[in-house]
């Protein structure tokens, strides 16, 4: 039977999502909990897509097969309990053979977290200590150029190589809470750095490094592609998968 689970993840200590020799990965934790519940059967699960290092999730999704009767609620206590302390299983069900958390997908939803005053120790891993001011006006004006379907390949890691770097985004929007700046982008898919490439350039944006159009210039020439910066892990998360 398949089924699909939601789960959350701290992603200070992981090497990442994906399974890696020699690293702490969420993938590996998974398949060794599944491992010890599917009667020692090598198990494998997909996700709805991978987080990078030091990337948490709130709502990250994913599927596999067991072999076994078991009910829901039994499968749910059964990983919590197998599972280290920094990953947590939200919700399980049931699904039908063809279901996949990745290619059945509709819409993702991340969100990220900066600081623009006092540093603070006790959230460091969690929310970005950027600790500067940033023009958010000027950022909020920008970002609405993020908006739409756009070939976003200036904008993800050279290692992401993909026949089609075309994504539609729904929703760009950034609010401020005193210190605390959160950037939320809604869209059909992500790519590797995708995210924290969009925000580091809206930084550079609210910085007067660079000017409010730059995120057109380096959608139309890869010449631009420079101006991109790269905003730290550690603020990201994976809030909400769609189906």
């Amino acid at each position: 039977m398949r089924y699909k689970i939601k789960f959350a993840y701290d992603g200070t200590l992981f090497h990442g999502y994906q399974k890696q020799d020699g690293y702490r990965s969420v993938e590996e934790c998974f398949e060794k909990a599944l491992y010890d519940i599917n009667n020692h059967i090598e198990t494998k699960i997909y996700s709805s897509g991978r987080t990078d290092r030091g990337v948490h999730a709130k709502g990250q999704v994913a599927h596999f097969d067991l072999s076994i009767d078991i009910t829901l609620y039994k499968l749910k206590c059964a990983l919590n309990s197998l599972l280290p302390e920094d990953i947590h299983v939200i919700d399980v069900e049931s699904v039908p053979d063809d279901f996949h958390a990745r290619f059945n997908a509709k819409k993702k939803r991340y969100v990220y977290y900066l600081n623009v005053g006092e540093y603070d120790p006790l959230k460091r891993n969690y929310i970005y200590q950027f600790n500067h001011e940033l023009d958010v006006a000027k950022m909020q004006e920008a970002m609405k150029d993020f908006l739409g379907i756009h070939d976003f390949k200036n904008f993800v890691s050279d290692e992401c190589l993909k026949e089609d770097y075309v994504r539609d985004i729904y929703d760009a929007r950034i609010e401020r809470d005193k210190d605390i700046i959160k950037f939320t982008f809604v869209g059909n898919g992500f790519m590797k750095y995708q995210v924290r490439n969009m925000v580091g350039t809206l930084i550079k944006i609210g910085q007067n490094k660079i000017e409010k159009d730059s995120i057109k210039k380096i959608f139309e020439d890869a010449f631009y592609k420079k101006l991109v910066m790269t905003a730290k892990a550690e603020g990201l998360y994976l809030e909400e998968v769609t189906y």
